[in-house]
């Protein structure tokens, strides 16, 4: 599991690549860290991707009718930043079939 880095060394968000099973732990590791990188750059930083999950968190129990403009614009940013940051977690790796990045905030 990838942890970012924060200044006070605690992290914002952790990143697992699950399902791939056979995978070399040094290679799962750089799988996240690509991943962990890039969805922070398409984001705009670790506190932005921590914020998203949050809201994303939220959306799942909300009603269809309580979801503002402003949370579907964070869950179609999010959705185009997971996309860049699967296939750069991914890269070289080739695919396994049914494996994933979970991302959880902190």
């Amino acid at each position: 599991m990838f942890a970012t880095d924060t200044v006070q060394d605690q992290p914002c968000f952790t990143v697992a690549l699950c399902d791939y099973p056979g995978l070399p732990e040094f290679e799962r590791q750089r799988a996240e860290t690509r991943y962990a990188r890039t969805l922070a750059r398409q984001l705009g930083g670790e506190a932005q991707v921590a914020d998203a999950l949050r809201t994303l968190e939220r959306l799942e129990d909300a009603p269809p009718e309580e979801i503002t403009d402003d949370a579907k614009a964070i869950y179609q940013r999010w959705m185009k930043a997971a996309r860049a940051a699967a296939e750069a977690g991914m890269q070289g790796l080739g695919g396994e079939e049914g494996c994933y990045f979970e991302v959880r905030p902190h």
